[in-house]
């Protein structure tokens, strides 16, 4: 499977790349989905590379941006990649860095490897489940690893919130009353409450490395704070 791990890591870094040339043109042409989502030239090129690479695979993939085969055939996929060719469109298109480019193999709906690329600062995040480690490589000017992949100075390890402190990461892009609320029940409990904003699946990988919870939408209660309107990924 390693080969197969490289090879998506090389997919997002190309692809990522290709979308910082988009994202330096003067003009962005911007189109809306179906769902009323908007697309851009960069989405598209994005995803076209990494559908090239990983037809050299043996896995088929499923992406944001690809027309999709019926469910009844999909459903006998017992690996599968998944893609997102540009994840954070929104903070693409306001021009403020904070998309990514994600690739993950799926195993009969558990992801068992990922990677998230973000171009702009070029943050290299990449794991495996099986192997319960995950790593963050900075790649220089040119997009390319200083040292080789998987190495363990590279290793990223989850924090532990104190019994005075805790921080949560938001999304930039869906902060709504109810994660007001949720944060305000936070400071009743820790004296220290940090707050980052992050968009697009960053949100993810500062959590997999320094905050403790994202906080969006709906759901569950946590730790004897009854906010059954509040969902949050803690470590």
């Amino acid at each position: 499977m390693t080969k197969d791990y490289n090879l998506a890591i090389k997919a997002a870094i190309e692809a990522g790349q290709e979308i910082l040339r988009i994202y330096e043109l003067p003009n962005l042409e911007t189109e809306l989905k179906e769902d009323n989502t908007p697309i851009t030239l960069a989405d598209l090129a994005s995803n076209e590379i990494i559908n090239n690479s990983l037809k050299r695979t043996k896995f088929p993939f499923i992406s944001e941006e690809n027309e999709q085969l019926d469910y009844c055939l999909r459903k006998e996929w017992e690996i599968v990649w998944i893609i997102d060719p540009l994840d954070g469109t929104k903070e693409f298109i306001k021009r403020n860095g904070e998309f990514t480019v994600n690739i993950a193999l799926c195993s009969e709906g558990r992801p068992i490897f990922g990677v998230i690329y973000a171009p702009v600062s070029r943050e290299l995040y990449y794991g495996i489940t099986a192997e319960k480690k995950s790593y963050k490589t900075i790649l220089d000017d040119s997009h390319k690893t200083k040292q080789d992949l998987f190495h363990d100075s590279d290793l990223i390890f989850s924090s532990e919130p104190s019994k005075d402190a805790i921080s949560v990461v938001c999304s930039r892009s869906h902060m709504n009353q109810e994660t007001s609320e949720f944060i305000r029940e936070l400071r009743k409990k820790y004296p220290k409450v940090g707050i980052v904003s992050k968009g697009s699946s960053l949100k993810f990988c500062i959590v997999a490395e320094v905050v403790h919870i994202y906080i969006r939408g709906l759901l569950l209660p946590w730790s004897g704070i009854q906010r059954p309107t509040t969902l949050f990924a803690q470590q």
